[in-house]
């Protein structure tokens, strides 16, 4: 057993359970780190990107299953809030599960490269700001007062998150904000808008690529990533929730944008930081 390899599967782990909810783009910086750490072979790598997403997603499940079955249980029941959340999600997640199934496999050729990471974090990041400063009044404070119209736009806006950089949570919860959602039920919403979508599109990945991991080994490597994720996403989850309360985004408007020049300099000069 490599514990070298096992090692850098937790370390990507730890980066995809930090990453995958805040607005700064979880696949952007699991494609740097893996190539910062020479992780795997690209192939390989990859897929693992993908797959270990499903142990952030774990963590959510895990810390709002109540308010997750309410949901479930509400289209069933005709309980409204829980079945207006319920179908919301459904709906939102309609588009990307359209759009990526079509487009998805030539977005990741195309675009799964530092220039478009970069120019992503940067666009993403001045939009932020832009919302900041331009706060519209909040008529959702909750999750479950999130209407079905509201639903279907976050979910046309979360499409754009296909893009390397752009960020899944970014799109959904600065979308959600522009709609008029609170920070706290915009975030939120991005947690559970996470689940159909991201553990679709990693068993998925999965199912298409199974004969490219051989042996015991390189499924280990898969199961000590999903599982370090889990960990670290439920930490980041709890965290976040507590920040979003009582501040805003514009520290991680900053840092997109501090990233995306960085990257574009190291890009342009062929200066490398290893």
């Amino acid at each position: 057993m490599d514990l070298l390899l096992l090692l850098k599967a937790a370390i990507m782990g730890i980066v995809e359970g930090i990453t995958e909810f805040l607005p700064i783009s979880s696949t952007g910086h699991l494609i740097l780190a893996s190539e910062l750490m020479n992780f795997w072979t690209k192939e390989k790598s990859d897929v693992f990107v993908i797959a270990i997403q499903m142990g952030a997603i774990a963590a959510v499940i895990y810390e709002y299953w109540g308010r997750l079955w309410g949901a479930a249980t509400g289209m069933v029941t005709g309980e409204e809030k829980g079945r207006r959340l319920g179908f919301g999600l459904i709906l939102a997640s309609i588009p990307i599960v359209l759009i990526g199934l079509t487009f998805g496999q030539t977005v990741k050729e195309l675009l799964f490269n530092n220039i478009a990471i970069a120019m992503g974090l940067i666009i993403g990041g001045l939009i932020i700001i832009w919302i900041e400063k331009n706060p519209p009044q909040v008529r959702a404070k909750e999750v479950e007062d999130l209407t079905i119209k509201d639903a279907i736009w976050i979910g046309l806006i979360q499409v754009l998150s296909l893009i390397p950089g752009t960020s899944r949570s970014g799109a959904t919860i600065i979308g959600a904000m522009f709609l008029g959602v609170s920070r706290k039920a915009a975030t939120e919403f991005s947690f559970f808008l996470g689940i159909p979508v991201i553990v679709g599109a990693g068993l998925l990945d999965l199912y298409q690529s199974y004969d490219v991991f051989q042996g015991t080994q390189d499924w280990t490597v898969i199961a000590v990533g999903l599982i370090v994720s889990f960990v670290s996403a439920l930490i980041l989850i709890r965290a976040l929730v507590a920040y979003v309360a009582k501040r805003d985004f514009m520290i991680f408007a900053w840092y997109r944008i501090v990233s995306g020049l960085l990257i574009l300099l190291f890009a342009f000069t062929g200066w490398k930081l290893w």
